[in-house]
Protein backbone atom coordinates (compact mmCIF):
# COMPACT_ATOMS: atom_id res chain seq x y z
CA UNK A 1 0.00 0.00 0.00
CA UNK A 2 1.43 3.13 -0.88
CA UNK A 3 0.60 6.68 0.57
CA UNK A 4 -1.71 7.38 -2.03
CA UNK A 5 -3.74 4.45 -1.05
CA UNK A 6 -3.28 5.67 2.49
CA UNK A 7 -4.70 8.99 1.76
CA UNK A 8 -7.62 7.14 -0.11
CA UNK A 9 -8.12 4.90 2.61
CA UNK A 10 -8.34 7.05 5.60
CA UNK A 11 -11.67 8.62 5.26
CA UNK A 12 -13.47 11.83 4.83
CA UNK A 13 -10.93 13.59 7.54
CA UNK A 14 -7.94 12.79 5.75
CA UNK A 15 -8.81 15.90 3.39
CA UNK A 16 -8.28 18.77 6.28
CA UNK A 17 -5.61 16.84 8.04
CA UNK A 18 -3.51 16.73 4.32
CA UNK A 19 -4.29 20.52 4.36
CA UNK A 20 -3.25 20.98 7.34
CA UNK A 21 -0.03 19.64 6.99
CA UNK A 22 0.90 21.34 3.48
CA UNK A 23 -0.24 24.53 5.51
CA UNK A 24 2.32 23.58 7.96
CA UNK A 25 4.82 23.16 5.74
CA UNK A 26 4.49 26.44 4.04
CA UNK A 27 4.32 28.35 6.61
CA UNK A 28 7.14 27.13 8.50
CA UNK A 29 9.70 27.43 5.46
CA UNK A 30 8.62 30.85 5.42
CA UNK A 31 9.31 31.35 8.91
CA UNK A 32 12.63 29.67 8.75
CA UNK A 33 13.59 31.38 5.48
CA UNK A 34 12.38 34.73 6.95
CA UNK A 35 14.90 34.50 10.43
CA UNK A 36 17.67 32.99 8.33
CA UNK A 37 18.03 36.67 6.59
CA UNK A 38 18.09 38.37 9.98
CA UNK A 39 20.62 36.39 12.00
CA UNK A 40 23.90 38.26 11.05
CA UNK A 41 26.90 38.27 13.18
CA UNK A 42 26.15 40.83 15.51
CA UNK A 43 29.09 41.68 17.68
CA UNK A 44 30.85 42.52 14.47
CA UNK A 45 28.19 44.29 13.00
CA UNK A 46 28.06 46.54 15.96
CA UNK A 47 31.65 46.95 16.10
CA UNK A 48 31.34 48.18 12.69
CA UNK A 49 28.57 50.13 13.04
CA UNK A 50 30.13 51.92 16.19
CA UNK A 51 33.58 52.34 14.29
CA UNK A 52 31.74 54.41 11.61
CA UNK A 53 29.94 56.67 14.49
CA UNK A 54 33.40 57.09 16.12
CA UNK A 55 34.74 58.58 12.76
CA UNK A 56 31.26 60.63 12.54
CA UNK A 57 30.34 59.07 9.48
CA UNK A 58 26.41 58.72 10.87
CA UNK A 59 25.11 58.63 7.20
CA UNK A 60 26.96 55.39 6.30
CA UNK A 61 26.43 53.56 9.28
CA UNK A 62 22.15 54.43 8.50
CA UNK A 63 23.20 53.43 5.16
CA UNK A 64 24.79 50.29 6.18
CA UNK A 65 21.84 49.19 8.62
CA UNK A 66 19.05 49.94 6.23
CA UNK A 67 20.79 47.64 3.81
CA UNK A 68 21.47 45.09 6.49
CA UNK A 69 17.79 42.79 6.93
CA UNK A 70 16.94 42.02 10.19
CA UNK A 71 15.91 43.28 13.75
CA UNK A 72 19.38 44.20 14.80
CA UNK A 73 20.20 46.37 12.43
CA UNK A 74 16.71 47.87 12.94
CA UNK A 75 17.24 48.84 16.19
CA UNK A 76 20.41 50.69 16.13
CA UNK A 77 19.02 52.25 13.03
CA UNK A 78 16.68 53.66 15.48
CA UNK A 79 19.17 54.93 17.90
CA UNK A 80 21.27 56.37 15.11
CA UNK A 81 18.50 58.37 13.98
CA UNK A 82 17.85 59.40 17.68
CA UNK A 83 21.86 59.55 18.59
CA UNK A 84 21.42 63.27 19.32
CA UNK A 85 18.68 63.17 21.98
CA UNK A 86 18.13 62.86 25.26
CA UNK A 87 18.22 59.23 27.10
CA UNK A 88 15.12 59.35 27.62
CA UNK A 89 14.14 59.91 24.07
CA UNK A 90 16.79 57.62 23.03
CA UNK A 91 15.37 55.02 25.01
CA UNK A 92 11.85 55.26 23.79
CA UNK A 93 13.20 54.72 20.19
CA UNK A 94 14.72 51.49 20.53
CA UNK A 95 11.81 50.34 22.83
CA UNK A 96 9.28 51.33 19.90
CA UNK A 97 11.30 49.65 17.52
CA UNK A 98 11.82 46.90 19.59
CA UNK A 99 8.19 46.45 19.87
CA UNK A 100 7.33 46.41 15.83
CA UNK A 101 10.18 43.79 15.05
CA UNK A 102 8.96 41.46 17.53
CA UNK A 103 5.51 40.45 16.21
CA UNK A 104 6.86 40.65 12.88
CA UNK A 105 9.36 37.80 13.92
CA UNK A 106 6.82 35.80 15.92
CA UNK A 107 4.30 35.58 12.72
CA UNK A 108 2.45 32.19 12.09
CA UNK A 109 4.37 30.87 15.15
CA UNK A 110 0.53 30.71 16.37
CA UNK A 111 -0.79 29.15 13.38
CA UNK A 112 1.89 26.46 13.73
CA UNK A 113 1.18 26.21 17.14
CA UNK A 114 -2.64 25.98 16.44
CA UNK A 115 -1.94 23.15 13.83
CA UNK A 116 -0.36 21.12 16.52
CA UNK A 117 -3.12 21.29 18.59
CA UNK A 118 -5.86 20.71 15.78
CA UNK A 119 -4.59 17.73 13.70
CA UNK A 120 -4.73 15.32 16.91
CA UNK A 121 -8.24 16.34 16.95
CA UNK A 122 -9.26 15.56 13.55
CA UNK A 123 -7.52 12.57 13.83
CA UNK A 124 -9.90 11.49 16.74
CA UNK A 125 -12.94 13.01 15.10
CA UNK A 126 -11.64 10.59 11.73
CA UNK A 127 -11.11 7.47 14.30
CA UNK A 128 -14.17 8.22 15.94
CA UNK A 129 -16.36 8.22 12.55
CA UNK A 130 -14.52 5.14 11.20
CA UNK A 131 -15.88 2.99 14.69
CA UNK A 132 -19.48 4.31 14.04
CA UNK A 133 -19.15 3.28 10.55
CA UNK A 134 -17.69 0.12 11.39
CA UNK A 135 -20.52 -0.59 13.82
CA UNK A 136 -23.20 0.33 11.53
CA UNK A 137 -22.27 -2.19 9.18
CA UNK A 138 -22.31 -4.89 11.64
CA UNK A 139 -25.96 -3.96 13.02
CA UNK A 140 -26.96 -4.20 9.42
CA UNK A 141 -24.90 -7.48 8.69
CA UNK A 142 -26.26 -8.62 12.07
CA UNK A 143 -25.20 -12.72 12.47
CA UNK A 144 -23.69 -12.38 9.04
CA UNK A 145 -20.96 -10.02 10.04
CA UNK A 146 -17.42 -10.95 9.55
CA UNK A 147 -13.95 -9.15 10.12
CA UNK A 148 -13.90 -8.57 6.51
CA UNK A 149 -16.74 -6.78 6.61
CA UNK A 150 -16.12 -3.87 8.30
CA UNK A 151 -12.04 -4.38 8.32
CA UNK A 152 -12.10 -1.07 5.81
CA UNK A 153 -14.03 1.52 8.62
CA UNK A 154 -11.08 -0.02 11.04
CA UNK A 155 -8.63 0.73 8.74
CA UNK A 156 -9.54 4.35 8.34
CA UNK A 157 -10.43 4.96 11.45
CA UNK A 158 -6.51 4.22 12.51
CA UNK A 159 -5.48 5.50 9.86
CA UNK A 160 -6.60 9.00 10.39
CA UNK A 161 -5.26 8.28 14.54
CA UNK A 162 -1.69 7.92 12.60
CA UNK A 163 -2.10 10.86 10.34
CA UNK A 164 -3.41 12.71 12.91
CA UNK A 165 -0.51 12.38 15.43
CA UNK A 166 2.35 12.25 12.62
CA UNK A 167 0.85 15.53 11.81
CA UNK A 168 1.12 17.20 15.22
CA UNK A 169 4.55 15.70 15.86
CA UNK A 170 5.96 17.39 13.09
CA UNK A 171 4.08 20.82 13.52
CA UNK A 172 5.14 20.74 17.09
CA UNK A 173 8.94 20.23 16.51
CA UNK A 174 8.74 22.62 13.59
CA UNK A 175 7.39 25.48 16.30
CA UNK A 176 9.71 24.48 18.85
CA UNK A 177 12.90 25.16 16.21
CA UNK A 178 10.99 28.26 15.04
CA UNK A 179 10.22 29.85 18.48
CA UNK A 180 13.96 28.79 19.26
CA UNK A 181 15.73 31.30 16.46
CA UNK A 182 12.88 33.93 17.88
CA UNK A 183 14.32 33.83 20.92
CA UNK A 184 17.99 34.00 19.94
CA UNK A 185 16.68 37.15 17.77
CA UNK A 186 15.17 39.21 20.74
CA UNK A 187 18.46 38.13 22.92
CA UNK A 188 20.47 39.95 20.48
CA UNK A 189 18.04 43.00 19.61
CA UNK A 190 17.83 42.90 24.01
CA UNK A 191 21.69 43.25 24.07
CA UNK A 192 21.87 45.45 20.48
CA UNK A 193 19.59 47.97 22.52
CA UNK A 194 21.86 48.20 25.76
CA UNK A 195 24.68 48.29 23.99
CA UNK A 196 24.26 50.54 21.46
CA UNK A 197 22.42 52.90 24.20
CA UNK A 198 25.19 53.08 26.36
CA UNK A 199 27.68 53.49 22.98
CA UNK A 200 25.55 56.96 22.06
CA UNK A 201 25.35 58.54 25.52
CA UNK A 202 28.87 57.63 27.51
CA UNK A 203 31.82 56.00 25.45
CA UNK A 204 30.87 58.39 22.45
CA UNK A 205 30.70 61.58 23.59
CA UNK A 206 34.66 60.58 25.30
CA UNK A 207 36.06 59.51 22.57
CA UNK A 208 35.32 62.98 20.83
CA UNK A 209 36.13 65.22 23.86
CA UNK A 210 39.23 65.21 23.26
CA UNK A 211 39.06 65.89 19.43
CA UNK A 212 36.77 69.33 20.39
CA UNK A 213 39.34 70.20 22.67
CA UNK A 214 42.20 70.35 20.24
CA UNK A 215 39.92 72.60 17.51
CA UNK A 216 38.95 74.78 20.60
CA UNK A 217 42.91 75.34 21.26
CA UNK A 218 43.74 75.68 17.56
CA UNK A 219 42.62 79.45 17.33
CA UNK A 220 44.94 80.64 20.31
CA UNK A 221 47.99 79.08 18.77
Amino acid sequence: MNLFDVLMHGGPLMGPLVALSVLGLVFFLERAFYLHKGQIRTAEFVEGIKNLVRKRRVLEALTVCEETPGPVAAVIKAALLHHQEDEARLRGAIQAMALVEIPALERRLGTIAMIAKVAPMLGLLGTSVGLWQAFRTMEQQGAYANASSFSGEMTSALITTVAGLAVAVVAYLAYHFLHGRVRALVHDMEWVGNDILVFLLTELPNSTAPAADKDAEAPLA
